[in-house]
């Protein structure tokens, strides 16, 4: 799904990167735990998150996330905006909470960003 249509159906305000919101989402991951993204998430996932701390941004950077959309209205600084805008991550917000902006997406079609992890 093209970011765009994300940014749509959660009815989000584009941040940064606005130029860049044709590119393709195959994947979603809900997380306010960093931790659980580093080790969890698909690379070129969206995360939806309610953190709006550097450490969203370089965690996005390591795992390479594709975007990141901030829940219950979060905003993060202008500093970590302009951080994005260079790296080319599109930041957006949804008024949405975390639960509702997970449920429009995955109604929508869209899969878990998270990786399978099976006990052997």
């Amino acid at each position: 799904m093209k970011l765009v249509k994300i940014k749509e159906l959660l009815d989000a305000e584009v941040l940064c990167c606005e130029d860049i919101l044709d590119m393709d989402i195959k994947a979603v991951c809900g997380s306010d735990l960093l931790s659980d993204v580093l080790a969890y998430t698909d690379v070129h996932a969206l995360l939806l998150t309610g953190l709006i701390n550097l450490q969203v941004i370089r965690t996005a950077e390591l795992v390479d996330l594709s975007a990141i959309c901030f829940v219950r209205g979060k905003k993060p600084d202008n500093s970590i905006i302009t951080i994005a805008g260079k790296m080319n991550l599109p930041l957006l917000c949804t008024r949405y909470h975390m639960y509702e902006a997970c449920g429009k997406l995955f109604l929508a079609g869209l899969a878990c960003g998270e990786k399978v992890i099976r006990e052997q």
